[in-house]
């Protein structure tokens, strides 16, 4: 379950030092560009020589609302219907058909791809997408096109009353599977307050 991998993400960054030890660690990423040929000209990559394993990620993206706005969504009274239901297939669409968005991407057998949508704080509704696939490559692009498409579809059902509304925050997650092995975005660090000069 999408909601039950949030959980676990949280607890593994509050751990923070154990993470290596937990497997929670950042792979290594290749710091050349891949999409490149030898005379830095954009390519598709070649994949037919990976094993087929199993690929899992997760994305979100965050869309900023008026409070007035986030009482229609969760009350379901947008004049256009079920905004939520909407924006959930949409992403769900849009990240099936990933390879038409990004030029360069696979075309990818998805086993399974998952949208949710929850209020989040007074002002925000906050969207996780899981995309699941065994395949020769990854499914980062999926789960984020998915979160990109739903936070779209969402701005589209209540811009006739909040055209202020903001996307924001349209990350990855967490990334299993291929070379690089597992990926999860670090904590961010908190800063301690400064202390005012008396």
């Amino acid at each position: 379950m999408v909601s039950a991998d949030r959980r676990a993400r949280g607890a593994s960054e509050a751990k923070g030092s154990q993470r290596a030890r937990e497997g929670y660690a950042p792979a290594m990423v290749s710091k050349r560009l891949t999409h490149l040929d030898s005379k830095g000209k954009a390519r598709m990559v070649d994949v037919s020589k990976k094993p087929a394993t199993r690929r899992r990620a997760l994305a979100e993206a965050h869309v900023k609302v008026s409070p007035s706005t986030l009482v229609l969504l969760r009350e379901g009274k947008v004049a256009k219907g079920d905004a939520f239901a909407v924006a959930r297939l949409a992403g769900v669409q849009a990240g099936k058909r990933t390879s038409e968005w990004i030029p360069l991407c696979h075309p990818v057998r998805l086993d399974d791809l998952r949208v949710e949508l929850v209020a989040s704080g007074p002002e925000h509704v906050r969207i996780e997408t899981e995309a699941l696939a065994v395949d020769r490559t990854g499914v980062e692009m999926e789960a984020l096109v998915a979160a990109s498409a739903a936070a779209l579809a969402l701005y589209d059902m209540i811009k006739g009353v909040d055209r202020s509304a903001e996307i924001e925050g349209v990350r990855l997650l967490l990334k299993e599977g291929g070379r690089t092995g597992r990926w999860v975005r670090p904590a961010v660090p908190t800063q301690a307050p400064k202390r005012a000069r008396r």
